[in-house]
């Protein structure tokens, strides 16, 4: 199953080997550098769009120990600390709200096995607490699979909605024609592109009506589609 990993690291080569890792085991990684991008990211993960990070703890901007309890605050999505601190410290983020800590330097195998650990037990074990997705003034209730925009009832077929909600969990990803189509119609992808381009076409004209003027959805050129950038 695929999860969406946080990893943030200062170190370049690190996030990069560490992103490297997870997507080469199917998951999407989003990639941090400073403790201030993990702030403007704390939506996001009150949202429920993370299922585990990976956090350094001497960071720019944030350090480590101060971002878990603004995180715990959020979510309660594993926190795995990556550092080359000590015993004592280990413990002061343990109890902070931190789930594991793995001493610098590391054998990518050791993270990689206790990371899936965090994610079993969280995917299995976890209940969603919010269940609401929010994006400009569009709204997507999953429970009652209800959509609305500037606060009036927007009327979705089943795979429209499918579709916004995928783009809405994962928004800045870029997904492309087979993925959409692929999981919101949970079918194999034959190459008939015509299928998503009406579907996002009517999604659009849908938006529009009860938002002129407002971007919902982005036409990668080349590769697929996304969620619009909120300015």
């Amino acid at each position: 199953m695929a999860n969406h990993i946080l990893v943030v690291e200062d170190d370049p080569d690190i996030n990069r080997l560490l992103a490297g890792l997870f997507e080469r085991q199917g998951h999407q990684v989003t990639a941090a550098f400073s403790g201030t991008e993990v702030r403007l990211l704390l939506p996001q993960i009150g949202k429920g769009f993370f299922q585990l990070i990976l956090l350094d703890l001497m960071l720019p901007g944030l350090s480590g120990e101060e971002l878990i309890p603004e995180i715990r605050r959020e979510s309660t999505v594993p926190i795995i600390v990556l550092s080359a601190k000590g015993r004592d410290d280990k413990y002061q983020v343990m109890k902070a709200g931190a789930d594991d800590f793995i001493s610098k330097p590391f054998e990518l195998e050791d993270v990689s096995v206790r990371a899936e650990a965090q994610l079993r037990r969280y995917t299995c074990f976890s209940v969603p607490s919010r269940t609401i997705l929010r994006h400009k003034k569009l709204e997507l209730d999953l429970d009652n699979l209800t959509a609305r925009v500037a606060g009036q009832p927007l009327s979705l077929t089943a795979r429209e909605m499918g579709i916004l909600s995928l783009l809405m969990q994962y928004p800045g990803k870029v997904f492309t024609r087979q993925n959409l189509f692929e999981t919101v119609w949970q079918g194999e992808y034959l190459g008939d592109d015509n299928t998503i381009h009406v579907h996002i076409s009517n999604l659009r004209s849908k938006l529009a009506k009860l938002d002129p003027g407002e971007s919902y959805i982005q036409t990668v050129w080349g590769i697929g589609f996304k969620l619009a950038d909120t300015p």
